[in-house]
């Protein structure tokens, strides 16, 4: 492109920007970007070579989700300041919408896991797994907690992190070893949710990374005293030492209509 003052036909400059040229008609139409030359014998429209960097730069701001009247606004006052306090605030947009997708990816992830979890699981298996460590927002509960309460401090948690939906998170239960060894299998003391993004604050709760004894339970939650006690027989039986908490989470909430079909997934830290 060595004669970069020759005028381009309309067609021409569409194409070398990758786009239709009724969208160049129409920036021209509502005063954003006009050709550099009009013929005056049958109303044609030239571009020059030299105005690809602005038409490049108005398309960038469009790709941001940057308004017609926003860029309008820009072309008026443009200089190196305005872009750059414009392009300051799409950067800060544009890397909270990089981590909600990022978060999306682990949630599906995290679904697709279970989903195979489920095609493949034996239900009546205790096996042993290998865990990273991680961080969990946790609220205490007890006994007298109400449901509402608990949705009520639910829903504050998700607002606190800035979640965007519910299931922008896992959530689950959890219940003191200690209180397990003692009978006591209905003594949850917290609820977690596990956040899909890396944060630093104090305060969360850490879930050691290690060797875990993963069980199922299938059916309704009052049943589970009963997987609990095979858990600490099984446990005993292979001298594996329980620590921490048990840690339950629903893993099939998506593809159930009946409670009798729900299964609940234990983990707890072990060490031979």
């Amino acid at each position: 492109m060595e004669e970069k003052n020759k005028l381009l036909t309309i067609g021409q400059f569409a194409a070398l920007h990758g786009i239709n040229k009724k969208t160049l008609m129409w920036y021209d139409e509502i005063g954003l970007f006009h050709p550099a030359f009009i013929s005056p014998e049958n109303g044609y429209r030239y571009y020059n070579y030299r105005q690809s960097s602005i038409l490049e730069t108005i398309l960038l701001l469009r790709e941001l989700d940057v308004s017609i009247h926003e860029i309008q606004h820009f072309m008026q006052n443009r200089s190196a300041a305005s872009l750059e306090a414009l392009l300051h605030e799409k950067i800060i947009e544009l890397d909270r919408s990089i981590t909600h997708l990022k978060a999306i990816r682990k949630t599906l992830s995290n679904h697709c896991q279970n989903m195979h979890t489920l095609l493949t699981m034996d239900l009546s298996e205790i096996l042993l797994v290998e865990k990273e460590k991680r961080c969990l927002v946790t609220i205490e509960i007890s006994k007298e907690t109400s449901f509402d309460k608990e949705v009520e401090m639910i829903i504050a948690e998700t607002q606190k992190y800035q979640l965007r939906r519910l299931h922008d998170a896992s959530y689950g239960t959890m219940i003191a070893v200690d209180d397990l060894q003692q009978g006591n299998f209905d003594q949850y003391s917290r609820l977690f949710i596990e956040i899909p993004f890396p944060i630093k604050k104090k305060g969360l709760h850490i879930q050691p990374g290690g060797t875990y004894l993963r069980a199922f339970h299938k059916g309704p939650w009052d049943q589970i005293p009963y997987r609990y006690q095979e858990i600490l027989d099984y446990a005993a039986k292979h001298g594996l030492t329980l620590f921490g908490h048990s840690y339950e989470m629903g893993i099939n909430e998506t593809v159930i209509e009946r409670m009798e079909d729900y299964i609940t997934q234990i983990e707890i830290p072990c060490q031979a």
